[in-house]
């Protein structure tokens, strides 16, 4: 059950990653059209939800890894009994 949850939480991670991307290129596109350049602040907000969903995503997926391979961790399973 512990291997279903951790990938349940790891794929949740792509839907982050894409929230994240299209949130920051909607402010992007509206903060450039109150300056007049909408296409540019589209990519600008495009290019910094990318750049910190892709942290977040390389950050979660660290400490996943990190988590299963501590032996003495007790994992979700352990809880669940």
């Amino acid at each position: 059950m512990s291997k279903r949850r951790a990938s349940a939480r790891l794929g949740g991670l792509g839907f982050e990653l894409a929230g994240a991307v299209a949130g920051f290129a909607l402010v992007g596109y509206w903060v450039g059209k109150y300056y007049g350049n909408p296409a540019l602040g589209l990519l600008i907000g495009s290019l910094l939800g990318l750049v910190g969903g892709m942290y977040n995503l390389i950050r979660a997926t660290l400490a996943s890894q990190r988590g299963s391979a501590d032996p003495g961790r007790k994992s979700d399973s352990d809880s669940d009994a």
